[in-house]
């Protein structure tokens, strides 16, 4: 077991103070008194364990804030990391996130669309190593090469138009793939580049980049995202959002060279059957042994502390009402 937020388990030294002033007002406390018309209740000795007892609240209630502060601290546990060989290739998905993506020819628009599919495309090859690369002005990895299914999923989930800088750099989405593969000891290593626009800024050519993958032996399958002819594009004004069609324009002869080049193939994506086709052709390449680290499975353990927590508190409120509120002190 090991806690996410170790330093928050500081807050205990809270208890110090807290006991230290009951021990305190224990023995150097002044002797209480009440006046009573009768003597009746004191007759009896209570005993020491009842002297005993009266303290029990105080030290529920020093627990209850122990495991507390254990539960925010989110205890978990895990099981080690194995050496697992696995039947599979290195894949990065290298995403176009410029604003265009918000274009409506696909339901709902085409950054939702392309990443519902490449949530599907992910679930469905789990012997493989995979990441994620996104460009619009720039680009950066927002995974790099995993097995951990989950945590891909959820990054992907993460992704929109309007973190980074707008306009679509293909030549830096391609070399930040390349370069989440070059070290990759696969034999097999598959950049898919997905697009709607023309290149139009960026420190590295589409060209380049291209030739700087072909070096390494990566495979890029390039897929033009759009529909043909004109597609709904949402515009902010004044009055709100108002939609207007606007011409798709997708460098094909571009998209086609940087396949060619590589030795993968060009797509057109109008709908999901298109994409499917690409998880197929990337179903043929050749797989090879690799040999990669498991990921941990976590379990949260906060849910016990906490409990405990709760537990120690109403059992103080209990005894505090119907135990020792008829003690003696």
């Amino acid at each position: 077991m090991f806690f996410e937020y170790p330093k928050l388990l500081w807050l205990l030294l809270i208890l110090i103070p807290v006991i230290f002033l009951y021990v305190w007002r224990e023995i150097k406390g002044k002797e209480p008194y009440l006046l009573v018309p009768t003597i009746t209740p004191w007759k009896y000795d209570v005993g020491v364990f009842k002297k005993i007892l009266r303290h029990i609240p105080f030290v529920l209630r020093c627990i209850a804030i122990a495991f507390l502060v254990f539960a925010i601290a989110r205890p978990r546990s895990s099981s080690k990391l194995e050496k697992v060989s696995t039947e599979g290739i290195d894949i990065v998905l290298d995403m176009d996130v410029s604003t265009s993506m918000l274009a409506m020819d696909f339901k709902p628009d085409r950054i939702s669309a392309a990443k519902q599919i490449a949530i599907q495309f992910i679930s469905q090859r789990p012997a493989d190593r995979m990441g994620i690369v996104v460009f619009a002005g720039e680009s950066y990895t927002q995974s790099p090469l995993t097995t951990d299914r989950a945590s891909l999923i959820n990054l992907m989930k993460e992704i929109n138009c309007d973190e980074i800088e707008d306009g679509t750099a293909i030549g830096n989405g391609l070399a930040t793939a390349v370069a989440r593969l070059k070290d990759s000891p696969a034999k097999s290593r598959v950049i898919i580049l997905m697009t709607d626009g023309v290149n139009n800024t960026g420190e590295i050519s589409p060209q380049m980049a291209a030739e700087i993958a072909r070096t390494y032996g990566i495979r890029v399958y390039t897929i033009g995202v759009g529909a043909m002819g004109v597609a709904p594009y949402p515009f902010m004004t004044p009055y709100g959002v108002q939609v207007q069609d606007m011409k798709v324009e997708i460098d094909e002869p571009l998209l086609q060279d940087i396949a060619k080049e590589t030795g993968g193939k060009y797509f057109r994506a109008t709908d999901n059957t298109k994409l499917m086709e690409i998880y197929h052709e990337i179903n043929k390449m050749e797989k090879s042994k690799t040999i990669v680290n498991s990921f941990p499975k976590y379990r949260e353990l906060y849910m016990a502390f906490a409990l405990i927590a709760f537990l120690a508190v109403a059992l103080e409120i209990v005894m505090r009402l119907f135990v020792t509120k008829h003690l003696p002190d």
